[in-house]
């Protein structure tokens, strides 16, 4: 399409109504034959898409792209997609393989920093291909504290993270164990040698590419994550080992093994989780989500605990109790008002993945 037909669809207002249409294409996935049909996940549902809008938005129009790249947070405490961590700070920035990057800054004290070369593919339905890993473990790290990171297809001495000839994404995962008692690191990323230039002004064509691009990446990665909470579904109440392949291939963390399942409580029920055998790791962490595969809403529950947070049995396991109302246990899990959804368990940085055990009972036999 050339430039007096771009010009003219943002002139006559086809290219905003094209953007509206998606969006209310978009809005089937809720209505899928497997998803919950009650008013409440369907409210959810809803304000899922609109998150996924504000995720897209900020990715696609507000962003200056991979010649002007800014590590922003994506994922929050109000925009969360596939199966979230609440323990983590989420940043990404768009990058393209003809360029060199710097990424530089402070390591803070955060337990975990890891960086990552990615495929992103989420808005065209692929998912997302790891490239290149760093783990700030094997760092070099000034005693200060500040660190420099160069991101390029050629090796360079000091800290290097490859990319590869089709990266198009940055992302970086800060895991706390205590976000009281932690400090994040500060860092930002720049294109080497564009010190001097500037991002030029929005243009037509770029609203045109923008605003299917933010269609195409809701459509796309909230059916994905939909078809993956279907897919949890014969193993509801368990926590069941996840096909680590498919974690990787869709963004998961190289050092992370994966369980996923569905889970389903009627009034008077709890799920006991219990991990008899804790590896030697960096940390663990389980999360309760609702079927969009959204972490509950942790600023006001406790929907989550790891390594640090738990309370554990005097023979070293842990149990989790995931209950509608507080048990007489630790390590309560709240529901928040949700009968049923999905959850995750990760064994973070661990020498091994033992298996974790899960049982509904009732909740006045806890």
């Amino acid at each position: 399409m050339n430039d007096k037909n771009v010009e003219q669809r943002v002139l006559d207002g086809k290219a905003w109504a094209d953007f509206c249409d998606a969006l209310k294409e978009a809005g089937q996935l809720v209505d899928s034959p497997k998803a919950p049909q009650d008013a409440f996940n369907r409210a959810e549902g809803y304000r899922y898409l609109t998150r996924m809008l504000r995720a897209g938005l900020e990715s696609f129009l507000e962003s200056d792209g991979p010649d002007f790249p800014v590590l922003r947070c994506p994922v929050h405490e109000t925009i969360k997609m596939g199966a979230d961590n609440p323990d983590n700070f989420y940043q990404s920035a768009a990058i393209n393989p003809k360029y060199d990057y710097r990424i530089s800054g402070t390591r803070g004290t955060v337990d975990y920093l890891g960086f990552g070369t990615v495929i992103n593919r989420y808005s065209t339905g692929g998912g997302m291909k790891t490239d290149g890993f760093l783990d700030s473990r094997d760092m070099e790290i000034a005693e200060d504290g500040s660190l420099e990171i160069i991101v390029s297809q050629r090796e360079h001495p000091g800290n290097w993270l490859r990319m590869g000839p089709e990266t198009n994404a940055i992302n970086v995962r800060q895991t706390f164990q205590d976000r009281r008692g932690e400090i994040r690191a500060e860092i930002s990323i720049e294109r080497i040698g564009a010190e001097q230039e500037r991002p030029a002004p929005l243009s037509a064509a770029q609203l045109d590419k923008a605003l299917q691009g933010v269609t195409q990446f809701v459509r796309n990665t909230t059916g994905l994550f939909e078809g993956w909470a279907e897919g949890f579904l014969p193993t509801t109440n368990e926590v069941a080992p996840a096909d680590q392949a498919f974690c990787q291939a869709i963004g998961g963390d190289p050092n992370i093994y994966y369980f996923h399942s569905a889970w389903a409580l009627a009034e008077d029920e709890a799920l006991v989780i219990e991990a008899a055998d804790i590896p030697d790791c960096q940390t663990w962490n389980f999360v309760l989500q609702n079927w969009w595969m959204e972490s509950l809403d942790y600023r006001y529950h406790n929907v989550h605990y790891n390594k640090h947070t738990a309370r554990y049995e005097p023979d070293g396991s842990v149990r989790i109790v995931v209950a509608h109302q507080r048990p007489p246990q630790a390590n309560w899990v709240e529901t928040a008002g949700h009968r049923n959804g999905t959850l995750c368990w990760r064994w973070i940085g661990a020498d091994r993945h033992p298996p974790v055990s899960a049982r509904v009972v009732k909740f006045a036999d806890l």
